[in-house]
């Protein structure tokens, strides 16, 4: 294998890796600033990737759609357990909103940082030039794929938790009841919607705010 792909290989798993793990750590760490000491207790704050990993769904799914030239990545890392009712004792359903969107803030903001750098990198001389523009793109590419897809509301996706918080937070207890229940459908639901034409409807706006920010 030329030291290019090998490059970008790395690259990849770099981007992919901090992307998800980045994800799932700080909706434990904003947890924990709310009161849950759960995933502090648990040791799932850690940055250390080892405790993140989920067979599945940060080695195989990955690896597949890698190695069948799938046109993109996904993944996830294990979920950060959470005791979501220590959250809204301590900091309301607004506390409890703050821990859905800390996992996509997290994606949006490396994204965001991710372009910046790669707009200020001087042209490509060498194999650590191309490792590092090849690393920071697809830190904005996988960063802004997960944050977009995040929101989608649709369990057990980060955007059905901020519906269904919000909706309690409103008083519309009975629409949150009835909006969770569907939870148990909620992969069926996003399985279908990427196996279908919808999917465009989620990748076009994905693929338009890449296209702004990648230089």
């Amino acid at each position: 294998m030329e030291e290019t792909k090998i490059a970008e290989v790395i690259a990849i798993i770099l981007a992919l890796g901090i992307a998800i793990i980045g994800h799932e750590i700080m909706h434990g760490r904003v947890a924990y600033h709310f009161g849950d000491d759960t995933a502090k207790v648990q040791g799932r704050l850690s940055i250390n990737p080892l405790v993140h990993i989920d067979p599945v769904g940060t080695i195989i799914v990955p690896a597949l759609l890698y190695f069948s030239n799938a046109g993109f990545l996904f993944g996830w890392a294990k979920p950060v357990p959470i005791n979501i009712n220590t959250v809204i004792r301590n900091g309301g359903y607004n506390g409890a909103i703050a821990v859905a969107l800390a996992g996509i803030t997290f994606n949006f903001t490396l994204a965001i940082a991710g372009a910046l750098l790669l707009h200020m990198l001087s042209p490509i001389h060498n194999i650590w030039d191309y490792f590092l523009h090849a690393f920071l793109t697809y830190t904005v590419v996988y960063n802004i794929v997960l944050g977009i897809f995040n929101l989608i509301p649709i369990p057990p996706l980060d955007g059905s938790h901020v519906v269904v918080y919000q909706a309690r937070k409103m008083g519309f207890q009975d629409f949150a009841n009835k909006f969770q229940s569907i939870g148990q459908y909620g992969m069926i639901l996003l399985i279908l919607i990427i196996a279908t034409p919808l999917a465009d409807v989620i990748f076009a706006p994905m693929m338009k705010v890449i296209d702004l920010l990648l230089p």
